[in-house]
């Protein structure tokens, strides 16, 4: 856990050779390191802010999916006909339809794609439609098992009716792109011969519904009178550029840029409505799987979607909100004792101290006060104070059960912090950490958390802030509720252990 630190004592300050740059020595469940006592470098705030304020906006609506739209209500009309057919048009073969709507879009059936063919939709439709049929027929069957029955042939007539009113469906389609229709705006990165290749194939068959409208690159290959779209400005200028021409899809080729610098500037349309597909690399061995589309012979894979520009992440806050909200009523009494004691030690019984939190902006972080308040400015620069001598009974108690923490409760509650989610750091250390890790600010993506990924994994006290950033980010890339979910039991299995000083 952080220091807690205010006013009455000489402040003690870590010199720069007492620790490696990018390791520190903290408490508990934190993550703040050591570091050189006094004001950060002018340049420092700056990269803060200007990170701050680099995080793109969603400055445009995403647009309306009519392919997505229409293949929804060709699925209602297939089971509505269907249903009317078997003789299950009742309350019951809504919830069926339910289920079947929901299974269609977890297997990417509504989903936008360059290549539209019923045939590869077949072993989809056909085996989720059975599936829901046969969950209907055992829940729903009386005891002759009639009714159970004929909800599985209602499942089994709507397959048939689903594809044939997709192959009516993407005919449609296509011969609306080829009339440049339902046309969405592509970016290629990257200006060499794949992606002079790519977009004069985009403009070569307009049924793929792409409309090129131009590449980026600091340093393209081809010359003006190869490209078949002009050069729109340097990878930098990618945010930009998606929003001054609206692109929908950003396909990343070989380029100029090297790859570990290529995750960066893709993080930049993590906050922006597009879709980014990339061309693997030794792509004439890769294999084609649900998440590639292959345009005219080349495959290319589909990132996934930023999870906090996700339905689910709404869940996650309303799940933040129910769980603090109940655990403050049920840890109530322990609260107010927790505070007394910090009062009767400290002379204060809450510590309020700034932190960075989602697109690097400060918040007021609350805990129990475990240490006599020190000078102000002590709390700023200094860490560790686990081995401190001014560090009392009640103070180490609270400290190594972590219930110095409980008043985070309240910054979740409020909207702060999630439960789950990069530990938050004070805005010395975030200029010290912005300089020394590239990849650190990327964790601002998301609210920060009472608990993380790294944190249960040991990555605190005397760890690598790189690994911990590297952490951080593998959490917001593959976030899902039931990862936040293993993530709270395990800190309550390491907060009983006492594991957390």
């Amino acid at each position: 856990m952080t220091a807690d630190l205010g006013s009455d004592v000489t402040p003690v300050t870590v010199q720069p050779a007492t620790l490696p740059p990018s390791r520190t020595r903290s408490g508990a469940l934190d993550d703040a390191p050591a570091s050189p006592a006094g004001a950060a470098e002018p340049t420092a705030s700056g990269q803060r802010r200007h990170a701050r304020s680099a995080v793109p906006r969603k400055t445009f609506t995403e647009r309306r999916r009519t392919p997505s739209a229409v293949l929804v209500a060709c699925d209602v009309t297939a089971f509505a006909v269907a249903a009317l057919l078997t003789r299950n048009a009742d309350l019951k073969s809504l919830l069926v339809l339910a289920f079947v709507l929901v299974l269609f879009h977890q297997g990417d059936l509504y989903r936008s794609r360059l290549s539209l063919s019923v045939l590869d939709d077949v072993p989809t439709i056909v085996g989720r439609s059975l599936a829901v049929g046969a969950l209907a027929m055992v829940l729903g069957g009386l005891p002759d098992g009639v009714a159970g029955t004929t909800r599985l042939v209602m499942a089994i007539v709507f397959a048939g009716l689903s594809l044939a009113l997709r192959t009516v469906a993407y005919g449609v389609f296509r011969a609306a792109r080829r009339r440049h229709r339902l046309r969405q705006r592509a970016l290629v990165l990257g200006a060499g011969t794949l992606a002079g290749s790519l977009t004069a194939n985009l403009l070569a068959h307009p049924e793929y519904g792409l409309q090129p409208e131009g590449m980026l690159d600091d340093d393209p290959m081809l010359p003006d009178d190869e490209r078949p779209v002009p050069v729109l400005g340097g990878y930098d200028d990618l945010s930009r550029v998606i929003v001054q021409h609206q692109i929908d899809m950003v396909i990343v080729t070989y380029g100029s840029l090297r790859e570990p610098s290529m995750v960066s500037v893709l993080r930049a349309c993590d906050r922006l409505a597009c879709e980014i597909y990339f061309v693997p690399r030794l792509y004439e061995l890769h294999s084609v799987t649900r998440e590639t589309e292959v345009l005219w012979g080349v495959p290319l894979v589909r990132l996934r979607r930023a999870p906090f520009r996700t339905r689910a992440w709404t869940g996650k806050r309303v799940f933040d909100a129910v769980v603090s909200g109940v655990a403050l009523l049920m840890v109530a009494p322990v609260l107010a004792v927790c505070a007394a004691l910090a009062r009767w030690e400290t002379g204060s019984a809450l510590f309020r101290q700034e932190r960075i939190g989602l697109d690097g902006r400060p918040f007021n972080l609350y805990k129990f006060c475990s240490l006599r308040p020190a000078v102000t400015s002590e709390s700023a620069v200094r860490w560790n104070i686990a081995e401190d001598g001014r560090l009392r009974p009640v103070g180490r108690f609270l400290r190594r059960t972590s219930l110095d923490e409980l008043p985070q409760l309240w910054n979740v509650l409020r909207g702060d912090m999630s439960l789950v989610g990069p530990r938050p750091e004070r805005p010395f250390f975030v200029d010290e950490f912005t300089r020394q890790i590239p990849w650190y600010t990327a964790r601002h993506r998301v609210p920060a958390g009472l608990t993380g990924w790294a944190q249960v994994h040991g990555l605190r006290g005397d760890t690598s802030i790189a690994d911990r950033a590297r952490f951080d980010n593998a959490y917001i890339e593959n976030w899902s509720m039931w990862g936040d979910v293993k993530i709270l039991l395990r800190t309550v299995g390491q907060v009983l252990g006492a594991a957390g000083r």
